[in-house]
């Protein structure tokens, strides 16, 4: 259920700030995506080992470790992220069954969903990377490679 998912968010917000700010290394830690994104390190825990079990980010041990993506932002799209922290769970009515619920909201919901679904499927990591760019934001610079004989 991607309407209702803060984790998703935090998943897409999580590749999001992977893809824009891995330097030269392309390691980003997990300390400085949860402070740039103003979240507990151990409460995106769990969204950075889903992504990492659904091979979107690699892990990097050791004392410059961290994240990095495990593929081209070009060909990671958006609904494979969801995808990947339980973002096509479906909608339920809890424990009262509510027959308005069930008949009217649940339907209506479940098909703007879809169509929720449909556009993630067409968007990918790269597309909101230039739209990051497009709005102003600048990546940290990188230094030039300079080989000292």
């Amino acid at each position: 259920m991607y309407l209702k998912s803060d984790r998703v968010l935090t998943a897409l917000s999580i590749m999001l700030d992977v893809a824009f700010y891995a330097g030269r290394s392309g390691v980003v830690s997990g300390a400085d995506i949860a402070k740039r994104s103003g979240l507990l390190r151990r409460g995106i825990e769990p969204v950075l080992q889903a992504l990492s079990r659904a091979q979107l980010l690699d892990s990097v041990r050791g004392p410059k470790g961290g994240y990095r993506l495990a593929r081209s932002p070009r060909v990671i799209i958006l609904r494979d992220i969801a995808l990947a922290v339980g973002g096509g769970d479906t909608l339920h009515g809890g424990e009262v069954e509510n027959p308005l619920f069930g008949h009217v909201i649940a339907p209506f919901w479940e098909a703007l969903n879809a169509k929720v679904e449909s556009h993630l499927s067409e968007v990918t990591l790269s597309d909101l990377l230039v739209q990051a760019e497009k709005a102003g934001l600048r990546r940290p610079h990188q230094a030039p490679l300079s080989f000292v004989i």
